[in-house]
């Protein structure tokens, strides 16, 4: 039996410039390719129509802001409809608003569990200013500008998935807990039942 479809990974880009949003849809949202492909394929090369199947490419769902304002209103948004981004690219420069830093503070602040990828061509900051003021470096990667297409498709899969399997490991672990605690107070009445029943023995 095959596990029920994951819904698709949703990333968030904060970038005041418009082609940006572009090239990341270009890149992370391709059209797929039609079914006569494959067999034009065939017919030119040899071959079966029909080729060996192919691994589902990741399905992403992307929301874009052009200032740190914005994506972070979008942010709270997301928590509030329970449809959490999975991952936010983040400028670093953004005139006249916030700079990249200050805008990962303040998406931190409504959602501790996203994961981020810094894009700058600019050294503004030192990796250790960055990690003493934001103070966290386990969910918090940089993409140098101009990036390559195929670092973008690995960092949005690679962090997706994290965040999935981070999810999927915190829901078990309540489901265990839960189980547990069930268990427990099983447990106890029945001692509790025990003693009451020994005690009225005794009397």
């Amino acid at each position: 039996m095959s596990a029920p479809p994951r819904p698709p990974r949703r990333i968030l880009l904060i970038d005041d410039q418009e082609n940006i949003h572009a090239d990341f849809r270009k890149i992370l949202c391709p059209p797929e390719a039609p079914a006569s492909l494959g067999h034009a394929k065939a017919r030119l090369f040899g071959g079966p129509a029909a080729s060996a199947p192919q691994p589902a490419r990741p399905v992403f769902e992307i929301e874009t802001a052009l200032q740190g304002q914005e994506g972070v209103r979008a942010a709270v948004r997301a928590l509030e409809a329970r449809q959490p981004f999975h991952v936010a690219f983040v400028d670093m420069r953004m005139p006249p608003g916030w700079d990249g830093v200050e805008t990962i503070e303040h998406l931190w602040k409504a959602d501790p569990a996203l994961q981020v990828v810094i894009c700058t061509a600019f050294s503004d900051y030192t990796w250790t200013e960055m990690v003493a003021r934001l103070g966290r470096t386990d969910r918090l990667l940089i993409l140098k500008k101009p990036f390559d297409p195929i670092e973008v498709c690995q960092l949005a899969s690679a962090l997706t998935e994290k965040w999935n399997l981070a999810r999927e490991a915190s829901s078990r672990a309540g489901e265990l807990q839960r189980m547990v605690d069930q268990q427990t107070g099983e447990l106890q009445q029945l001692y509790h039942t025990l003693e009451h029943s020994s005690e009225e023995k005794l009397s």
